[in-house]
Order: structure tokens, then C-alpha cells, then sequence
């Protein structure tokens, strides 16, 4: 059986750091024998979750199109930048929307028992590390089954040579090892 892993970046940046070591740990869940869907979050725009919206209108048909594309995944693969010690505004509100439920769908139904693997990048020199403890939390929240094994790269800038490559080698091999323990837990539970 295929394992069927989406990968998502918390940044919307042209050349972010978080975006080119998720390419890494993508690698490495392709390398272990599964098929990724790499999601772009800036193809499902959303307004802030309000309950009044949600309400009047529903779950916006963008955040509907996402949920789709999360559904059939065993596994999903998160690079997270810090802001402010904690999680994007842009991951938040999009975990926000996909945990409300739909009529024809349970809550939680896009993440609970979805297997997890976070990694995260910043210029700083603890790498995102802080915003992590707090995308594990909601992971949680949602029931997802957040690995322990995590991955943070410190001074980005100096790891990254062009828009894809990782400079260093280790950081690759780390960013990658992420990749493949979310597939090998994954094939365990399927």
C-alpha cells in the first residue's frame, strides 16, 4: 500500500526558508516510497475564521477545496516559521477553518489520526524551534499523531544556496529523515 502524505509550508514568502526545507523532508517521504502532495496556501485564501461568517455563508469553497485535498492523506508534513514565538497567522486560521465541521463531515475529519512531522527554519539561531511547540499543540487539539522527532534550522540564510537547493548536507539529511519517519509510521497504522 501507497502511503499518501500532503506537505505544507506555514510561509507564503517568495524564497522562504520554511518552504525550501519542507522540498527536503518531501524528498526524503519520496525516497521512503510515498506519493506527496506538496500544497501551496496561498491557492485557498480564507477569511479569518469568525462564526457569524461561517453562519451567513459556510465554510468558504476555498477552505472546502483544501479539505479535499487533505482528505486522503495518512500523513502530512508541516514546515512552520516562527512569528513571534509562535505558529503564522496564515497556518492558524487555515487549521481553524479545516477543523470546523462541514454537514457531511465530522470534526477534526481532515487531521484527526493523520501522522505528523514538523521542521521549521528561521535566521535566527534557535531556527523556529518555539512556534513548533505550539503547532504541536494544536496538532494535538485536532487529533493528529505529532511525531516526536522534529526538525529546526538555524541561520537559514547561511544553509540555503538558490530558490531549492540546502546547502548543507546535514540539514538536508535531517530535513529528509523527517520525510521518511512520517511514512514509516504511517505504513505502521494504515
Amino acid at each position: 500500500m501507497t502511503i499518501h502524505l500532503v506537505a505544507l509550508s506555514g510561509s507564503v514568502r517568495t524564497a522562504s526558508f520554511n518552504t525550501r526545507l519542507l522540498q527536503a523532508a518531501v524528498a526524503g517521504a519520496r525516497a521512503a516510497g510515498a506519493e506527496v502532495d506538496v500544497i501551496d496556501l496561498a491557492a485557498f485564501p480564507a477569511p479569518i475564521v469568525n462564526q457569524d461568517l461561517e453562519a451567513a455563508e459556510g465554510v468558504p469553497e476555498s477552505i472546502r477545496a483544501l479539505r479535499a485535498r487533505l482528505a486522503p492523506a495518512q500523513g502530512w508534513l508541516l514546515a512552520c516559521p516562527e512569528y513571534n514565538g509562535s505558529i503564522t497567522p496564515l497556518l492558524k486560521n487555515t487549521l481553524d477553518w479545516c477543523s470546523r465541521p462541514l454537514p457531511d463531515d465530522s470534526p477534526y475529519a481532515a487531521t484527526r489520526g493523520r501522522v505528523v512531522g514538523l521542521l521549521s527554519a528561521s535566521g535566527g539561531a534557535l531556527g523556529g524551534l518555539r512556534g513548533l511547540r505550539h503547532v504541536r499543540e494544536i496538532m494535538t487539539n485536532l487529533q493528529a499523531l505529532v511525531l516526536p522527532e522534529q526538525f529546526a534550522l538555524g541561520a537559514a540564510h547561511k544553509a540555503f544556496e538558490g530558490d531549492t537547493a540546502v546547502l548543507n548536507e546535514d540539514a538536508h539529511a535531517k530535513a529528509a529523515a523527517i520525510g521518511a519517519r512520517v511514512v514509516a509510521v504511517a505504513e505502521r497504522l494504515a
